[in-house]
């Protein structure tokens, strides 16, 4: 599995680069401008992210931004709905027009700062990467 975390705070991107890192590669970025180029480089290189981890209050380009961007470069590559990368928001926004945003955009999971392995795996689960099932040591 290929995962982007887009995250500007140092801790929460280090913690996240933990949880996941066990899943395969894990590249992070720290503003929406960056995940939207790399989403672009990755998708013409042919090796397209299946998993991003997207904070929505970023410097440069918001996550709602970054979101909405990624999703267009998709459907211009013909790329739609359930094929498009799997998209978690991490953040510490839980308003509901927060919410409602991100579903606007095309997320497919919510989590709210702070946030345990736990959380994080079983909206994976959610999103058919990963099976907890097989991994007993989740925390």
């Amino acid at each position: 599995m290929k995962i982007l975390i887009a995250e500007d705070d140092f801790a929460c991107r280090k913690l996240l680069q933990s949880f996941l890192s066990e899943y395969d590669d894990c590249f992070a970025v720290i503003n929406g401008l960056e995940a939207v180029q790399a989403v672009k480089d990755a998708l013409e290189e042919g090796q397209p992210y299946d998993l991003i981890c997207l904070d929505i209050m970023m410097p440069e380009m918001d996550g709602h931004k970054a979101l909405e961007a990624i999703r267009r470069i998709e459907n211009e590559c013909g790329i739609v709905g359930l094929d498009g990368v799997k998209v978690i928001v991490t953040t510490a926004l839980d308003d509901s027009a927060s919410v409602m945003g991100a579903f606007k955009s095309g997320r497919e999971a919510w989590i709210v700062k702070p946030f345990s392995k736990r959380n994080l795996l079983e909206e994976m689960e959610k999103l058919g990467l990963v099976n907890l099932s097989e991994s007993s040591s989740v925390k």
